[in-house]
């Protein structure tokens, strides 16, 4: 047998160990954050790109224009990569914790974490805006899940 540990076989403690991490619900709330912050910067990179609100100025050397316009593509494409992975990570988190508490899996907790999330998002606006998010996020939640379900 050999002592390369790429080669060695998990034990079935090891296992149930590594199953109880990755199916906690704070593992799977900061894997939706990094995958949202990944899938946030790219989407925010391509928006940004086509974005073309903000000026060139021609006066300047062309590096210069393309160091402007590259660190003007870098700031949009974080922004909208922090506001996804906040999205994700509160739908993901407010998910599993629902799934857990309901020991089911159905559509009404999609719903119920569309209904969280957008309630957490709009709580700046007070209750009525708290009200609106959660039946807006619920209501696009719960058509994601049927559209999923039939395909």
């Amino acid at each position: 047998m050999s002592n390369n540990p790429f080669t060695r076989v998990p034990t079935d403690q090891e296992r149930e160990m590594a199953e109880q991490v990755t199916g906690s619900c704070a593992f799977k709330t900061g894997l939706s954050g990094v995958a949202g912050l990944g899938l946030g910067a790219i989407f925010g990179l391509i928006m940004s790109s086509i974005d073309f609100s903000n000026p060139v100025n021609t006066n300047l050397s062309t590096k210069t224009q393309i160091k402007e316009t590259l660190a003007d593509m870098g700031k949009k494409s974080y922004s909208t990569a922090k506001g996804f992975a906040v999205v994700a990570a509160i739908y993901s988190g407010s998910e599993c914790v629902i799934e857990s508490y309901r020991a089911r899996n159905d559509i009404y907790n999609a719903v119920s974490a569309g209904c969280v999330t957008g309630a957490v998002l709009a709580v700046k606006t007070g209750p009525k805006g708290m009200a609106f998010g959660c039946a807006g996020f619920a209501a696009f939640s719960a058509a994601i899940e049927y559209y999923l379900a039939d395909n």
